[in-house]
């Protein structure tokens, strides 16, 4: 199969978007895991139960992360991320006269 600088591009796409997903992912497992574990550590203490404090904090972040990564955008989201680079590419076009 030969490959195309289009082919080669959305590769590259892809690749970014299969890494981010999979970024999320060893994020949300990691923090189950760890709470979990603080979980376990406050029943054992007899507990003052204060474990619901960290994954309440870092349960907003895994949260904020799953947003950013399927599709809820903020306001420098992917959409304005391609329309700078579009505008500064056509902005060193006229400049460049290239």
């Amino acid at each position: 199969m030969e490959t195309t600088p289009t082919t080669d591009i959305r590769y590259q796409q892809a690749r970014k978007r299969v890494e981010e997903i999979k970024g999320f992912y060893t994020h949300l497992v990691i923090y189950l895991v760890v709470n979990a574990f603080l979980f376990a550590i406050d029943l054992i203490d007899g507990g003052n139960w204060w474990f619901y404090w960290p994954l309440l904090g870092w349960g907003i972040a895994v949260a904020i992360h799953g947003a950013v990564t399927f599709g809820v955008e903020g306001p420098f989201g992917k959409r304005w991320e391609e329309r700078k680079l579009r505008e500064l590419m056509e902005d060193d076009h006229q400049l460049h006269g290239v």
